[in-house]
């Protein structure tokens, strides 16, 4: 059955998806795919399908927030996918988390909105821990610089205490603030769904936001070298954890 929003069906025949915010980063993920064509584009959800180590793999768009995050992991558990990983872009918490880092999201503060709807805030939002570890050890291997820690994940950019509550958030120890992180955790989990979360970190902290995405978008410098290592990592990650399945 084609679903009504990604417009994917279970005849795609693919158990890993990963997933990026942005539909333009689709193009980037094909690069290091084989036999990669894209599939369908449909408001948020842009869509291409490849192989990667013999793997078949599902790159799916996700837009900005929660709320599409949702209804893409139910609508992929659906069409028969198992795990899933994010790909996107954060803004530093804590000193030392350079441009292009890339932070491993253990776990994720639920102060989006998305996640409230399905259960209560004490629930936790946290990967899975078999895909992490895949995630962690794709990542030494190639040598790319990390952190692991937990995420906060927000609701929105611009608002009036945004930055007050990235300061409670840095002494409480968080690495990275994005908007989808809790959601992709929580919805996983209760739909039985493997999770993993990488972030690139755009934003180093105590700079402007909006400055460093402006720079990001434009893809300068080391934010498009941390695009292409959480791309790579996030590959390597899934074909680890097929092998494991077998």
């Amino acid at each position: 059955m084609v679903q009504p929003h990604i417009h994917l069906s279970e005849e795609l025949g693919v158990k890993y998806a990963i997933l990026p915010g942005d539909p333009g980063r689709v193009t980037h993920i094909k690069e290091f795919l084989d036999n990669a064509e894209e599939v369908t584009f449909n408001r948020e959800y842009r869509s291409a399908v490849g192989s990667y180590k013999g793997v078949k793999v599902l790159a799916l768009s996700t837009g900005m927030g929660g709320v599409s995050v949702g209804i893409a992991l139910e609508e992929l558990k659906n069409i028969g996918v198992k795990a899933a990983i994010r790909i996107g872009s954060c803004g530093a918490l804590q000193e030392g988390i350079k441009i292009g880092d890339l932070i491993l999201c253990e776990g994720a503060v639920r102060e989006d909105g998305t996640s409230k709807t399905y259960v209560k805030t004490e629930y936790p939002a946290v990967a899975d821990a078999e895909f992490l570890a895949c995630v962690v050890e794709a990542a030494k291997e190639r040598e790319y610089p990390y952190h692991l820690g937990i995420a906060h994940s927000h609701e929105s950019f611009y608002h009036d205490e945004a930055d007050e509550i990235a300061e409670y958030w840095s002494k409480k120890g968080c690495l990275g603030a994005d908007c989808e992180t809790a959601t992709l955790y929580t919805v996983a989990r209760l739909r039985h769904m493997k999770a993993a979360s990488i972030l690139n970190n755009v934003v180093v902290w105590g700079e402007d936001t909006a400055d460093s995405i402006g720079s990001f978008s434009e893809g300068e410098d080391m934010s498009y070298v941390g695009e292409t290592r959480e791309i790579l990592t996030a590959l390597d990650a899934i074909v680890k954890l097929d092998e494991r399945s077998r």
